[in-house]
C-alpha cells in the first residue's frame, strides 16, 4: 500500500556543513504545497550565517524564495520540547532532519529527547511515520556507521547528502536540488527542479 502524500511535515536542520541542504528542502517543500514546522539548532543559525549570510530570528521569512507563503512555515525554537511536533498528536506526516549533524545522530540513535529535533525524530519513529536524517559528513567513522545502521534498523531513512551528476549540474544549487529532490521523492512529493533518470542516451 502506498503511503499518503505528506500535508506537513518537521524540518530540523542541524549544525552540520551543509545549510543550502536545509534551505532548499524548505524551500521545495513550501513549493510542493506543505506545511512545515520548522526547527533550526543554534549550530544550525552560525552555519547558516557563515555560509549563506543569512540571519534567522524569529521568522522564518528569510529562508523563504521570493512570493512564498510564510503562513505556510512554524519555525520553533530548539529547546521548546512542548512545540507540537514533540508529541506524536501533532508531529504532522514525517520528520526530516537535513543536514544531520553527528550530535544530532548520536542523540537520535541514542534515544534522547532534550531537544525538538531529536525529540521530533523519536516521535516519528514511536509512531512508524517516515524520519529521512541526511548527515554531510565524511569520511565515517566506525561508531557513525554504527548509529547510522541503528536508525535504518529502527525504520529510518539514511539519504547521506551525496549529489548524483546525470542530470547534469552547472552550479552548486543545481548539486543540492539534486539531494533535495531525493528527499521529496522519499515522501512521494512532487518538484521540478531535478528530472528522474530516463535511461541515458549511451550505449
Amino acid at each position: 500500500m502506498t503511503a499518503p502524500v505528506p500535508r506537513k511535515v518537521f524540518l530540523g536542520v542541524t549544525g552540520a556543513s551543509g545549510a543550502l541542504y536545509g534551505l532548499r528542502t524548505l524551500q521545495l517543500l513550501v513549493a510542493a504545497g506543505v506545511e512545515v514546522d520548522l526547527c533550526y539548532s543554534a549550530a544550525a543559525r552560525r552555519v547558516l550565517r557563515e555560509e549563506c549570510d543569512l540571519v534567522l530570528g524569529d521568522s522564518p521569512e528569510p529562508l523563504l524564495a521570493p512570493g512564498q507563503d510564510r503562513a505556510r512555515v512554524r519555525l520553533f525554537p530548539e529547546t521548546d520540547i512542548g512545540a507540537p511536533p514533540a508529541s506524536g498528536t501533532a508531529l504532522g506526516d514525517a520528520a526530516l532532519i537535513v543536514p544531520c549533524s553527528l550530535d544530532t545522530l548520536a542523540a537520535i540513535a541514542g534515544g534522547r529527547a532534550d531537544r525538538l529535533v531529536a525529540r521530533a525524530a523519536q516521535v516519528a519513529l514511536k509512531e512508524g511515520l517516515p524520519l529521512v536524517v541526511a548527515p554531510r559528513e565524511t569520511p565515517l567513522g566506525r561508531t557513525h556507521l554504527d548509529l547510522l545502521s541503528r536508525l535504518a534498523w529502527a525504520g529510518a531513512t539514511v539519504l547521506p547528502a551525496c549529489p548524483g551528476f546525470y542530470h547534469r549540474p552547472q552550479t552548486v544549487l543545481d548539486l543540492v536540488d539534486h539531494v533535495c529532490a531525493k528527499i521529496l521523492a522519499v515522501l512521494g512529493l512532487p518538484q521540478d527542479r531535478v528530472p528522474p533518470w530516463d535511461g541515458g542516451g549511451g550505449g
